[in-house]
C-alpha cells in the first residue's frame, strides 16, 4: 500500500499535464455559468501546486520511514481511492459537470475518511497534506453543487452560492470538530478568501460572510499548529 500511495500521488499530480483544465465550460450547463459568484477567484486554484507536492512528499516519507507503521496504514486505503478517482476527474469534468460533481464528492468523502484516520501526532507528512487536500475538496465539492443548482435553473446564481457556502461551512466545522488540525481548515480558508475576492464589489453580502468565515477557519488553522508535532 505505501508504494501504491506514492504512485497514485504522482499520477494525481501529473494528470493536469495531460488534461489541462481551466474550470467547467459554462456552456455545459443549460443555464451557462459565466463568472459565477460561487466560484473562487482564478488565482485561488494555485493551491493545487502545494497540495500535489505535499501529498507526494508525505507519500514518499511514508514509504521511506513509515512503511509498516500501523498508524500510517490506517489512512492509506481511503486516500488511494480518493487519488485514483482524482486522477480521472479532469477528463470527466471536461465533458459532464454532473458526473464530475458525483466523482468529486467521492473524492471528498474518501479524503475525509483518510484525514480522520491520519496519525494524530504526525501533522508534517500525514495529517498536514491529507488535511489540506480534504479541506480544499470540501470547498470545491460544495462549489460543484452550487454550480449545478444555478446551472440547471434550480436556484439563481447568488442563492446557489449561499447554499454552497453553508454546505462547505457545515462540513468544514464538523470535520474540524472531529479532528482539529492546521491543514484542513487552511484549505477551506483559502477557498473562502478566493470566493470573497471573486465577489468584491459584486455581491457584498457573500463577500463579507465568506471573508468572516475565512478568518474563522484561519484561526482554527493557526490554533492547530500548536498541536503535537511528532509521530
Amino acid at each position: 500500500m505505501p508504494h501504491l500511495t506514492l504512485l497514485l500521488a504522482l499520477a494525481f499530480a501529473a494528470a493536469p499535464v495531460f488534461v489541462p483544465f481551466d474550470g467547467f465550460d459554462p456552456n455545459l450547463y443549460p443555464v451557462p455559468q459565466r463568472n459565477p459568484p460561487v466560484q473562487p477567484a482564478g488565482w485561488a486554484f494555485a493551491i493545487w501546486g502545494p497540495i500535489y507536492l505535499w501529498l507526494i512528499l508525505g507519500a514518499g516519507v511514508g514509504l521511506w520511514k513509515k512503511r509498516d507503521a500501523p498508524s500510517w496504514q490506517a489512512y492509506r486505503a481511503p486516500l488511494c481511492l480518493s487519488l485514483a478517482v482524482g486522477t480521472v476527474w479532469l477528463s470527466v469534468a471536461e465533458r459532464s459537470p454532473v458526473w464530475a460533481t458525483v466523482l468529486i464528492w467521492v473524492m471528498l468523502v474518501t479524503a475525509i475518511v483518510a484525514y480522520l484516520r491520519t496519525p494524530r501526532r504526525d501533522r508534517g507528512f500525514a495529517q498536514g497534506p491529507v488535511g489540506l487536500y480534504a479541506g480544499w475538496l470540501t470547498a470545491a465539492s460544495s462549489v460543484s453543487v452550487g454550480l449545478l443548482l444555478a446551472g440547471y435553473g434550480v436556484l439563481g446564481a447568488l442563492p446557489a452560492a449561499y447554499v454552497a457556502l453553508c454546505l462547505a461551512l457545515g462540513i468544514g466545522a464538523l470535520v474540524q470538530w472531529r479532528r482539529p488540525g492546521a491543514g484542513y481548515p487552511a484549505g477551506i480558508a483559502w477557498a473562502l478568501v478566493g470566493i470573497a475576492a471573486q465577489n468584491a464589489g459584486l455581491a457584498p453580502g457573500l463577500m463579507v460572510i465568506s471573508g468572516a468565515a475565512a478568518l474563522g477557519f484561519a484561526f482554527w488553522s493557526v490554533k492547530g499548529l500548536r498541536g503535537p508535532k511528532t509521530a
